[in-house]
Formats: structure tokens, C-alpha cells, sequence
């Protein structure tokens, strides 16, 4: 049986997928194999340039991403999923944008108000 290409959006729904398996493995130099050096971030709580303040929060939050539906559209991705952090779960959304095969630009959106509660928000 021939095995027809994956798509542009099955590949990046993977590597998206495969970025929050390396993230909930605490394997943070897999996870940055999947992003690209000049990755972009926009987060409830701060934005980034470069991959590598990227990665330095994501060694210190130790989030955990529990993946409830992924969709896409060419290499942009949407993400829903309960984010675990600092011992509070909420639903979050994502945006991934894969380029050239890599993660290039991450924008995320959740209510922060439930971990703004958690004394240990935020550490």
C-alpha cells in the first residue's frame, strides 16, 4: 500500500505535539530542537525575542500541557490544552506558527486570574 505525504499541517500538528511532549518531559534541549533560533513569543505575562529566554521560562515554570484539541490550517496551529502551573490548572489556547520546519512564533491566551490567586504563582 503507498503511504501518501503527510501534509503541511500534519506535519506541523506533530511538531507542535512533539514541542509539548519534550515540555511535559522536562527535555528542554528537545524541546529547543523544535523552535527556531528567532522564535517569537507573546504570553499573558511577557513576550519574547529569541528562543533562548524562551527556554530559560520554561526550565523555571516546569509547565505541563495536557492537549484537549489541535487544529490547523497550513502550518498555523491551534492548540487547546490545560496548562498545569505551580499546582493550578487552567485552559489555555495557543497559536504556533511552524516555519522551515521549526516553531517560529508562539502566541498563547489564558485567564490568568486563577493563578494570580495561588500563593505560589509565579515564582
Amino acid at each position: 500500500m503507498l503511504r501518501q505525504p503527510q501534509s503541511s499541517t500534519g506535519k506541523a500538528k506533530e511538531l507542535v505535539l512533539s514541542l509539548a511532549r519534550a515540555l511535559n518531559a522536562e527535555d528542554f534541549q528537545a524541546a529547543r530542537d523544535y523552535l527556531a533560533d528567532n522564535l517569537t513569543f507573546v504570553g499573558v505575562f511577557e513576550s519574547h525575542e529569541g528562543v533562548e529566554p524562551f527556554i530559560r521560562d520554561m526550565e523555571r515554570l516546569r509547565l505541563k500541557f495536557d492537549v484537549a484539541r489541535l487544529f490547523g490550517d497550513g502550518e498555523d496551529i491551534c492548540m487547546f490544552y490545560n496548562l498545569t502551573a505551580s499546582g493550578v490548572t487552567l485552559f489555555a489556547s495557543g497559536w504556533f506558527q511552524v516555519r522551515e520546519g521549526k516553531v517560529s512564533s508562539v502566541r498563547i491566551v489564558f485567564d490568568p486570574r486563577p493563578l494570580l490567586a495561588s500563593p505560589t504563582a509565579r515564582d
